[in-house]
C-alpha cells in the first residue's frame, strides 16, 4: 500500500522554479554581454593598400600633364594652281634640301594656256611691226608735204621781197606788191601749222608705239608667271629639314587631283621643337609664364620653361607651351608623346603627406590613420591645403609621424575602424 509524500512534490516544484529562474538569468546575462560586444572589424589586405607618413619641411608644388613635341618652324609647301599628281619622289621622314624634288604634277590646261599666250605675243609683236611701218610711212608723207610747203613759202617770200623793191623803185603798183606779201604770209602760216602738226603726229606715233610695247610687256610678264607655275609643278622642298608629311590631312597619291593653295608637304627644321602639354583646367590657374618645367621623353629629361598658356579650355584641359632648353635626347622628333611637369612653387616648413586618392585641395575630408602599430586604421577628419602632383598640404587633423592610407578605400568609409592584415 502506497503512502502519500506531499513534501516530495513541493520539493520538485521548487527545484523546477529555481531551474527556470537560473535559465532566465543566464539568457539575460548572455544577451547583455552580446549587446556590449563590438561588431567584428572589416579586414583589408595590406598588400593592396599603400600608405605614407606625415612630414614637415619643404613641399614642392607641381602640376603634370601629357602632351607631345611640336615643331616651332614648319614650312608649308602649297600648290599655286590645280594639278594631277604624277609621281611622289620622297616620303615622310626623309631628310630634304632646297633642291629635293618631293613630287611632280601635271596640268594640261596650263600648258595650253602658255601655248596660246606665246602665239598671242607673237601676234602682238607682228602688229607692232605693222604699226611701225604705217607710222613711218605717214611720217615720210608728212615730211614730203612739209618740205614742199617750206619750198613754196620760201619762194613766196622771195617774190614778196622782189615786188617790194620794185614798188620802192616805182616800177609796180603798191597793190601788186601787197598781193605777193599776203601770199608769202599765207604760205608762212601754213608752213608753221604744218610743222606743229608734224610734231604732234610724232608724239601720237610715239604714244601708240609705247601702248603697244606696254601691252606686249604685260603679256610677256603674264607668260613668265604661267611658265613659273608650270615649272613649280615639279615641287621642291625649298629648305633644309625633315619631310614631316606629304599632303595635309591625308597622304597624296599618284593620280589624285589637287586644287590651288592645297598643302602638298610639311617640312620641319630638326632640333627646333617645343612641348605642348595639356594641363587640367582645375590646375592650370597657378601656371604662369617663365615657370620651370621638365619634359620626359621616355628616353631622357629635357629642361624648359613655360612660354605660353592657351586662353581657351578644350575638353577640360588647357594647352601650355614649354620652350625646351639644351640638347634634345636621341629619338626626339615631332609628335613624340611626352609627360610634362611644371614647378609652381616651393613651400617651406609645411605639414604634408602623399596625396590620397580623391583628395581635393582646400577641402575637408576623412582618411584612415594607422593605429595599433599598423594593425588597424581609424577614420579621422582632415582639412587639406594646397596640393601638388603627388603630395598635399595638411591644414589640420594630422601630426608629424602619423601614417595614413593613400589608396582608395571608399568601400570602408561607413566603418570607423578597419583591420589591416
Amino acid at each position: 500500500m502506497d503512502v502519500a509524500r506531499p513534501d516530495i512534490a513541493r520539493k520538485k516544484k521548487r527545484n523546477r522554479f529555481i531551474w527556470f529562474v537560473c535559465l532566465a538569468a543566464g539568457i539575460a546575462g548572455i544577451t547583455v554581454a552580446l549587446a556590449k560586444l563590438e561588431p567584428a572589424l572589416p579586414k583589408v589586405d595590406s598588400a593592396v593598400i599603400w600608405t605614407d607618413e606625415v612630414k614637415r619641411g619643404e613641399m614642392l608644388r607641381q602640376v603634370r600633364g601629357n602632351g607631345s613635341l611640336v615643331p616651332i618652324d614648319i614650312q608649308f609647301v602649297q600648290s599655286e594652281v590645280s594639278g594631277t599628281i604624277e609621281k611622289v619622289h620622297v616620303l615622310a621622314g626623309a631628310e630634304v634640301v632646297p633642291d629635293t624634288i618631293i613630287l611632280e604634277m601635271s596640268n594640261k590646261d596650263l600648258e595650253q594656256d602658255i601655248f596660246d599666250r606665246e602665239w598671242a605675243i607673237k601676234q602682238q609683236e607682228a602688229q607692232k611691226v605693222q604699226l611701225d611701218v604705217r607710222l613711218e610711212s605717214e611720217r615720210l608723207n608728212k615730211k614730203i608735204s612739209l618740205d614742199k610747203l617750206k619750198a613754196d613759202y620760201e619762194y613766196a617770200a622771195l617774190e614778196a621781197d622782189a615786188y617790194k623793191k620794185l614798188q620802192e623803185d616805182g616800177l609796180v603798183a603798191s597793190l601788186e606788191a601787197r598781193r605777193f606779201l599776203l601770199k608769202a604770209e599765207d604760205f608762212g602760216a601754213r608752213y608753221s601749222n604744218e610743222v606743229a602738226s608734224v610734231s604732234m603726229d610724232k608724239k601720237s606715233a610715239d604714244a601708240q608705239i609705247a601702248v603697244k610695247e606696254a601691252d606686249i610687256l604685260k603679256m610677256k610678264a603674264q607668260l613668265d608667271i604661267k611658265r613659273e607655275q608650270l615649272t613649280n609643278l615639279v615641287v621642291r622642298a625649298g629648305i633644309t629639314g625633315i619631310l614631316q608629311e606629304v599632303g595635309d590631312n591625308r597622304k597624296l597619291e599618284v593620280g589624285q587631283r589637287v586644287g590651288p593653295n592645297t598643302t602638298l608637304a610639311k617640312i620641319v627644321i630638326p632640333g627646333r621643337l617645343k612641348a605642348e602639354i595639356e594641363i587640367a583646367e582645375t590646375q592650370v590657374k597657378d601656371v604662369t609664364l617663365g615657370q620651370v618645367a621638365e619634359i620626359d621623353t621616355r628616353n631622357g629629361i629635357i629642361n624648359g620653361k613655360v612660354v605660353r598658356v592657351d586662353p581657351a579650355v578644350n575638353n577640360g584641359t588647357v594647352t601650355v607651351d614649354v620652350q625646351l632648353e639644351g640638347e634634345l635626347p636621341d629619338g626626339a622628333r615631332p609628335d613624340l608623346s611626352v609627360d610634362g611637369t611644371i614647378e609652381i612653387e616651393r613651400l617651406d616648413n609645411v605639414l604634408f603627406v602623399g596625396r590620397p586618392v580623391r583628395a581635393t585641395p582646400d577641402a575637408e575630408a576623412k582618411v584612415f590613420k594607422l593605429i595599433e602599430d599598423g594593425g588597424q586604421a581609424q577614420l579621422v577628419p582632415v582639412k587639406w591645403g594646397r596640393s601638388s602632383v603627388s603630395v598635399i598640404e595638411i591644414a589640420n587633423g594630422l601630426e608629424v609621424g602619423d601614417k595614413v592610407i593613400l589608396s582608395d578605400v571608399s568601400d570602408f568609409e561607413e566603418y570607423e575602424k578597419i583591420r589591416i592584415e
